[in-house]
C-alpha cells in the first residue's frame, strides 16, 4: 500500500514537468543549442498562460450569455459564478467567499456605501428558513450593510417572513429573471 502511493506521488510530480522536457527536446531538436531550448520553454509558458486567460474568458462570456435555461443546470459553484459576473455588469465590485466555512455568505458586493452579503441558492424546490438564516449570520461577520438571498426558484412562506423581520432582500426567479434582462 505504501509503494503504490509513493509510486503515485511519483507520477503526479513527473507528469507537470514531461511536457516541458518535450519542449526542450523540441527546441534542441531544432537549433543544437541551449538558446534554442530556453526559448523554446519561454514560448511554451508564454503559449500555455495565453491558452487559460482565453479559456477563462470563454466561460466568462458564456456565463454572460446564459439564461434561465443555463441556470437551471448549473452547479452550485457555477451558479455563485454566474451571480457574479450579473453583479458585476450592474456595476458591483464581487469577492467570492471560500467554498466551505463561508460563515452563510457566497457573495460579498460592493459599492459605494454598502456592502451586502449574499447567499446563493440554485434549487430545483422551493429556498426554506434555513437559507435566510444563514445570511443573516453573514451580517455581522463581513461587516454587511445588507443581506441578499438569490435563487433560481421561489422562497416559502417561513423564509418569506423571516427574511421580511429581518431585512433580507429575497431576490427569486421572476425577479432573477429580470435582473438578467436588465429590467431592473
Amino acid at each position: 500500500m505504501r509503494k503504490r502511493r509513493a509510486k503515485k506521488k511519483r507520477r503526479i510530480r513527473i507528469l507537470p514537468t514531461l511536457p516541458i522536457l518535450i519542449v526542450a527536446a523540441l527546441g534542441w531538436y531544432f537549433t543544437q543549442t541551449l538558446q534554442g531550448i530556453g526559448a523554446a520553454i519561454v514560448l511554451y509558458f508564454v503559449l500555455s498562460i495565453g491558452f487559460k486567460a482565453w479559456r477563462k474568458s470563454r466561460k466568462t462570456a458564456r456565463l454572460r450569455k446564459a439564461g434561465m435555461k443555463e441556470v437551471d443546470v448549473m452547479t452550485g459553484e457555477e451558479f455563485e459564478q454566474f451571480l457574479g459576473e450579473l453583479f458585476k455588469r450592474r456595476g458591483f465590485k464581487v469577492t467570492y467567499t471560500a467554498t466551505s466555512g463561508d460563515y452563510g455568505a457566497d457573495l460579498i458586493l460592493k459599492d459605494r456605501e454598502d456592502i451586502i452579503a449574499v447567499q446563493a441558492k440554485r434549487y430545483s424546490s422551493t429556498v426554506g428558513v434555513k437559507a435566510v438564516q444563514e445570511i443573516i449570520g453573514a451580517i455581522k461577520m463581513y461587516e454587511a450593510t445588507e443581506a441578499w438571498v438569490v435563487t433560481n426558484s421561489y422562497f416559502t412562506k417561513q423564509a418569506i417572513k423571516l427574511a421580511n423581520i429581518n431585512d433580507v432582500y429575497l431576490i427569486d426567479r421572476q425577479e432573477l429573471i429580470d435582473l438578467i434582462l436588465n429590467k431592473k
